[in-house]
């Protein structure tokens, strides 16, 4: 195992995550902000708290209210004026929709000429809902099993996300009713669409329903619901609405290039994102390293799993690195996968670092790469090959970064 090469990406990994840390860029963008009134502060997503903090830390006493929603696990201690609730996540929920109703009694509660800071990351479509009278609980927790287990890109589930919801979509906007609201977003979608972030709270909607090809591959009670999908917010509901993207994932990489840069590594940025199916990307990225260059390469992106009937354990990143530490096999490359959030799937792992040596290790517990690959057992295996990732909630939430390092 070349521990020099894994802690040097482990550093670049954590330079990254810096860039993007939610406290700090609320507080940098919120220090240019001159308030005259006091304010109400909400802040959903996986990076709510942070965000949150970075709000406290510029404005003071100019918050007068604050409401977080987060992940379970992901909340801070908060003070006297800010109130915390944990959701569920990635499946919505009961804590979910009481998160919602909270939502909306905040902002009723939210006399009618004070400004309302929202906060916005990651998560936030699974940690707040407020569903139509056509569905119930069961039937969102249905339909969310269907879409996570679909190897959908995240934008594609959540544009049908939001077609089963009465507050995303913009539909947010009509409880807000005029009010000043600054929205600010930490991007986890490709592209940085302001309207799939969160599944577009408080951002006009294109059309009502997902891409034209969806309903026909949904099943049809779910299809049934998006054809009933409550309407939209007109144009003029938004008015008073200023959007901003805070930062994305091309923040994390550019973040990666220079700290790469600064130990003196050759550094080869890929600005095209990665995406569709986290094995098949591990195996192109290895063989791409292998080929390739030395020096440090760096990715962004989000890839799926196509789930089976009883998955195991491991996300998205650790399915890709083991299938990159496949191709990697006796190399001295060493490859990190990872989510900015701090998690990768269910469980506590961010993701993975792999090397030459991680099938071996594997194999030596008498574990198969190819067996947990197609069980979604990544998680298992990279346990045992002592590979994992664990970081924590990061205050972030940016999509996945890929590091590789091909020494010469």
């Amino acid at each position: 195992m070349n521990t020099d090469n894994r802690r040097l990406l482990l550093d670049i990994y954590a330079a990254a995550l810096r860039a993007v840390d939610g406290r700090v860029v609320v507080r940098e963008r919120l220090s240019r902000h001159v308030a005259t009134r006091p304010i109400h502060v909400v802040a959903i997503g996986k990076a709510a708290s942070a965000m949150m903090q970075g709000a406290i830390e510029a404005l003071g006493e100019g918050i007068a209210a604050g409401l977080v929603i987060t992940r379970h696990g992901y909340a801070d201690a908060a003070e006297h004026r800010i109130r915390v609730l944990e959701a569920d996540h990635p499946l919505p929920g009961a804590a979910s929709l009481a998160a919602g109703q909270a939502l909306l009694d905040f902002i009723a509660a939210t006399p009618a000429d004070t400004p309302l800071l929202f906060l916005i990351s990651g998560g936030a479509s699974a940690l707040v809902e407020v569903l139509p009278a056509t569905l119930n609980a069961a039937q969102l927790q249905a339909a969310n099993d269907w879409l996570l287990a679909s190897g959908w890109d995240i934008g594609r589930i959540n544009r049908v996300r939001r077609g089963l919801s009465c507050i995303k979509g913009g539909r947010l906007a009509r409880h807000v009713a005029g009010r000043p609201v600054l929205n600010l977003l930490i991007s986890d979608v490709p592209g940085d669409d302001p309207a799939t972030i969160g599944s577009g709270l408080l951002v006009p909607a294109r059309d009502a329903v997902p891409d034209a090809e969806a309903p026909a591959q949904l099943p049809p009670w779910l299809a049934a619901q998006l054809a009933a999908a409550p309407p939209l917010p007109v144009a003029t509901e938004f008015s008073a609405i200023h959007t901003e993207i805070l930062c994305s994932n091309r923040d994390a990489r550019a973040a990666a290039v220079a700290a790469g840069q600064m130990r003196g590594l050759t550094v080869y940025r890929h600005d095209e994102l990665i995406q569709g199916d986290a094995a098949a990307a591990g195996q192109a990225l290895a063989q791409h390293v292998l080929t390739g260059p030395s020096g440090l390469h760096v990715w962004g992106g989000e890839t799926t799993v196509r789930l089976p009937p009883r998955p195991g354990r491991g996300g998205r990143c650790q399915t890709l690195a083991l299938a990159a530490a496949q191709v990697l096999a006796d190399s001295p490359v060493v490859l990190l996968a990872a989510g900015t959030d701090g998690s990768d799937g269910p469980g506590e792992d961010a993701g993975a670092l792999v090397d030459g040596e991680t099938i071996s290790r594997g194999e030596l517990e008498c574990f198969n790469a190819r067996e947990c690959l197609a069980r979604a057992d990544a998680g298992n295996f990279l346990e045992a090959s002592g590979d994992l990732i664990q970081t924590g909630p990061t205050g972030s939430n940016v999509m996945d970064l890929v590091l590789a390092l091909k020494r010469a």
